[in-house]
């Protein structure tokens, strides 16, 4: 979290995040590189970079777009979420060096501009053998530039949430138009059956992992609560670890209970950072703490601890035995709700 906007820094997690990240980008580029000339003897050291950037940019892209949905589907990738933007902006930068290197390679040598030349020098969008794959990629690249250069919280704060989650959304648009480059275009040249491969892997690991990820939270928003006295029963005590959280769907919204030190708490799902799901995150400190940033939260109050001004609504919590109802109606945001206590503590209250 951060109190107004602090210059970024560094923890020991991030450090060795972003070392490995270099790391293997250096690996992958210097075998690349190292054993290219061996599969393509007549690729200069010039095409041999281009190609191995192209492709360490692709590969980091699928990796991005691969996470959310298998946070979704095991808490245990939850992690690969913290340092997510260095990933981006990363791809980001291959995808930048790539385009750089092609533009020279290819479009600098003669009387026009090289972007120019790449806008205008292949208008054949009719025919698939000859299309102009170049303008496909060069888009999917202005998109990705628009993600990393506002992958800040200045911009998220400036924006609003909505519209800069609506234009990081677009990263998907950028996926589908580099997978129509590649198809278009190295494909076609080279016949390649390993990139062929590659980009279908890439494809079908994308589509059925968010497939996956989108039939177990259908379930959860569909699972059907039975309702007494204005409340919902939603789940039992015991199906909730400690310092951790069941998320329900009341009333079309998302609700995280929580159960620490024998009292539960009820808070909305949805983190006021970028959305995240505060229900897969869990209780440090006392609070609340979104597994996507770290964004915190006091559970009786919904509210970020001082300075600090998020808040999000919470919810009426009454316990019968083992079973958990709760009020699906919110209370505004901020709203103190004195916890429910539950087992020995309930009895001796």
């Amino acid at each position: 979290m951060s109190a107004g906007y602090r210059a970024i820094s560094w923890n020991r997690q991030k450090k060795i995040y972003d070392f490995v990240l270099i790391f293997g980008v250096l690996l992958y580029l210097g075998m690349f590189i190292g054993v290219g000339p061996v599969v393509h003897p007549s690729a200069t050291i010039e095409t041999l970079l281009i190609r191995g950037l192209g492709t360490a940019a692709f590969l980091l892209l699928t990796i991005v777009l691969c996470i959310g949905p298998l946070c979704r589907l095991n808490p245990a990738c939850l992690p690969l979420l913290y340092n997510r933007r260095h990933l981006g902006v990363t791809m980001f930068l291959l995808a930048l060096g790539h385009g750089v290197f092609s533009a020279v390679q290819f479009h600098s040598m003669g009387n026009t501009s090289a972007l120019r030349s790449i806008l205008l020098s292949n208008q054949r969008f009719t025919s698939v053998a000859d299309f102009p794959f170049q303008q496909l990629g060069l888009l999917a690249l202005f998109i990705l530039f628009l993600m990393a250069s506002t992958s800040h919280d200045f911009w998220l704060r400036n924006l609003t949430a909505p519209v800069w989650k609506l234009l990081h959304m677009l990263v998907y648009a950028a996926y589908a138009l580099l997978v129509a480059h590649v198809a278009l275009g190295a494909l076609q040249s080279e016949r390649s059956p390993i990139l062929a491969g590659a980009m279908i892997a890439s494809v079908a690991s994308v589509l059925s992992l968010h497939l996956a990820a989108a039939q177990k939270e259908g379930r959860l928003d569909r699972a059907k609560h039975e309702v007494n006295e204005g409340y919902v029963e939603a789940c039992r005590v015991s199906e909730i670890k400690e310092d951790r959280a069941r998320i329900v769907c009341l009333s079309g919204e998302r609700v995280a209970i929580f159960k620490y030190d024998g009292k539960l708490s009820a808070i909305s799902n949805v983190c006021q950072h970028q959305n995240g799901p505060l229900g897969e995150g869990r209780i440090i400190d006392g609070c609340v703490t979104c597994p996507w940033h770290g964004y915190q939260y006091v559970p009786e109050t919904g509210s970020a601890p001082p300075p600090f001004t998020e808040k999000i609504p919470t919810f009426n919590i009454r316990v019968d035995g083992d079973r958990v109802f709760v009020d699906p109606r919110p209370n505004p945001p901020g709203t103190r709700v004195e916890p429910t206590l539950f087992g020995a503590k309930a009895v001796t209250r």
